[in-house]
């Protein structure tokens, strides 16, 4: 009897497996993942192939590689929304909880999985990226190697930023519980509201402005660090402290509400 009951037994471990195969069983997971690799490899040498060493004067050259992944703000945190606000949306989030009552694991197995695969995955791209985009460049302003400086740490700061982005808008997806909810509030805070911000003629809201996603992400992103902006450290530990306010009031949230 009771090794029957330590079978069932619910584990961390047992918990993070069940998120990684959820995950996996989502076709929006394939779509997402898919569409990220995609349009970030294929703008990123589509651009370059184009670029003819003018316009684009002061760009850094792995933020000027990886325009791409533009996009992948946007499809990544859908893919984190949905792991947790999709369940909602669906019912299926009865059962999770039901099999896991503590709750919280499962939201912090979801965080795990979701940003061990965005990780991975962008990682893979931008490595991917980066060489054959240069293949182009050889002959104008944008050319680098992997080895020069900062090169090889803006294309993992770059996937790390990502993975940190999918994580808070996963937090959002838990706390508004909707789709289309958590989708605005995210696109609201990464592209609205720093555009908002801009207009009013405070110096120390410039600075602010600095730690916002969508320019913490260009930060964590360039080889060099441009004028005013926040450092490369600076801006990832932003993103990361993002990340943590959204799961924690995430967290609070699958405490305190009924399922």
């Amino acid at each position: 009897m009771t090794t029957a009951v330590q079978s069932y037994r619910v584990t961390p471990a047992r918990v993070l497996r069940s998120e990684w195969h959820k995950l996996w069983t989502l076709r929006s997971t394939w779509i997402n993942l898919s569409a990220t690799g995609v349009l970030t490899l294929g703008m990123g040498v589509g651009i370059s192939a184009a670029y003819d060493g003018t316009g684009e004067g002061g760009l850094d050259t792995v933020v000027f590689v990886l325009l791409g992944t533009q996009f992948a703000t946007i499809n990544l945190a859908v893919l984190g929304i949905l792991a947790t606000a999709g369940e909602y949306s669906t019912g299926q989030i009865r059962a999770t909880m039901t099999a896991v009552p503590r709750r919280l694991p499962v939201l912090w197995s979801k965080a795990a999985v979701l940003a061990a695969v965005t990780f991975a995955l962008c990682l893979w791209t931008n490595l991917l990226t980066f060489p054959l985009a240069q293949a182009f460049l050889s002959d104008t302003d944008q050319s680098a190697a992997l080895g020069d400086p900062g090169v090889l740490r803006g294309l993992v700061g770059n996937a790390a930023a990502l993975t940190l982005l999918a994580v808070m808008a996963l937090g959002l997806g838990a706390v508004t519980r909707s789709i289309p909810i958590a989708t605005g509030v995210y696109i609201g805070l990464v592209m609205i509201l720093p555009e908002v911000l801009r207009m009013l003629p405070y110096a120390v809201v410039d600075d602010a402005i600095q730690y916002f996603p969508a320019q913490a992400l260009q930060s964590a992103t360039a080889a060099q660090s441009g004028p005013g902006a926040a450092s490369p450290a600076a801006a990832l530990l932003a993103l990361a402290l993002w990340a943590a306010a959204s799961l924690t009031a995430a967290a609070a949230t699958l405490r305190r509400r009924d399922v």
